[in-house]
């Protein structure tokens, strides 16, 4: 049974140092703990396919913190959540004490009495979102130690400035099922790119997760953007650590031409300069609204002279036999649909949908088995005896 043979894959990871830890970047964790998270997110999609009840929790909270909007990572964290047997509680900030000068420090341990895991989401200031989740893992730590609660919830990054490992984890599970396995990943040109929007202000997460993660598994990952939307130097530092680790290759390139030639999988995605986004940051800190409306209109007609870097049928007509797997976390700035002009012609973008959705699918697995392994000191057992349970998920008493 398919169970079966995912429990035998997880007892081969060495998965132990996930067990009561947060989870904040990929590069952070072990290849055996990466594999360790594919393997659960794949058996817990088993256990829901087959009307399995995989509640590990009898009851408890998910506390979700989105400083940013969200549609994907926010409902994949609440399915994760609810999925376990936690009731999810946002934390609107705006009707919190927070917008009365509460501090960091107490909110995070006015939230997590009875709290299991804390997701969050801050991703749109530079030095900023990595930095606060780390706070906020401090400050509860700090309480359970003294004794303030009487056990500690587990941090888990839905987003931040420097990486988004939910949605790259998601990216490469679906990979991995496209390919017929992570074997089949290596020797693969992974073609990360910048495309044009006509909005600003986009996350680097995403291209830096990409070779951040993407560059373990042997692959040949090509990053490519105009001059001047460069990533954090050390994130192309980590993908090259990872290309001497693990016999896989990053390069960087100058146009979106030459990423897609012969590239087995296209990433086109749009995202801000890093240095825009340091300013940026700096003018929000000041409050600086002229400032940053000033910055805004520089930015958007930076875009502007890049409307060529889309992903077009001919662009995607230079790929391994013209059939790359295109990819994007979404939503897309799809041009004639969404916007005039964006980041992927509509007819691609329509052709690729099915595997799309597909794609973000994975996501609430992935992020329910970051939550499983934290919390769950035997996953192997655990999995056995949810699929040996007699409880449904579901009863059709029709």
């Amino acid at each position: 049974m398919k169970i079966n043979e995912l429990i035998k894959q997880l007892e081969g990871y060495d998965y132990k140092g996930l067990y009561q830890d947060d989870f904040f970047l990929t590069w952070d964790k072990s290849q055996d703990e990466i594999m360790a998270i594919f393997a659960v997110a794949d058996a817990l999609r088993e256990l829901r396919e087959n009307n399995k009840s995989a509640r590990i929790f009898d009851s408890g909270l998910g506390i979700s913190l989105f400083r940013d909007n969200s549609t994907r990572t926010r409902f994949s964290f609440a399915s994760a959540c609810n999925f376990l047997g936690l009731e999810i509680q946002d934390l609107d900030e705006g009707q919190s004490q927070i917008a009365h000068g509460e501090t960091v420090k107490e909110t995070a341990n006015m939230i997590s009495f009875m709290a299991d895991v804390i997701g969050i989401r801050d991703d749109m200031y530079i030095g900023k979102g990595h930095t606060y989740m780390k706070n906020v893992s401090d400050y509860i730590t700090e309480g359970f130690n003294d004794g303030v609660l009487e056990q500690r919830p587990t941090v888990v990054n839905l987003q931040c400035d420097i990486d988004h490992p939910t949605q790259t984890m998601a990216d490469t599970l679906h990979m991995i099922h496209e390919f017929g396995g992570v074997e089949n990943l290596r020797g693969k040109k992974v073609a990360m790119t910048w495309a044009y929007s006509p909005s600003y202000g986009k996350p680097l997460s995403v291209p830096q997760g990409v070779i951040g993660l993407m560059t373990r598994f042997g692959m040949d990952v090509v990053l490519a953007h105009p001059e001047g939307y460069e990533i954090m130097d050390e994130i192309e530092g980590v993908a090259k650590h990872n290309e001497e680790m693990y016999g896989g290759k990053f390069t960087r390139v100058e146009s979106m031409a030459e990423a897609f030639k012969d590239a087995d999988i296209v990433y086109p995605k749009s995202w801000a300069p890093f240095s825009a986004m340091e300013k940026r940051t700096d003018l929000y800190a000041k409050g600086d609204q002229a400032g940053i409306h000033a910055l805004e209109q520089e930015l958007l007609a930076q875009n502007a002279l890049h409307k060529d870097w889309a992903c077009t049928e001919e662009m995607m007509s230079l790929t391994r036999d013209g059939k790359a797997l295109y990819m994007h976390c979404l939503p897309a700035d799809i041009t004639g649909l969404s916007c005039a002009e964006g980041e992927v012609d509509e007819s691609v973008f329509d052709r690729y949908r099915i595997p799309l959705y597909k794609e973000a699918s994975y996501k609430p697995y992935v992020i329910a088995a970051m939550i499983f392994l934290q919390k769950i000191k035997n996953p192997g057992a655990k999995l056995e005896e949810l699929w040996n349970g007699t409880t449904p998920r579901w009863a059709d008493n029709a």
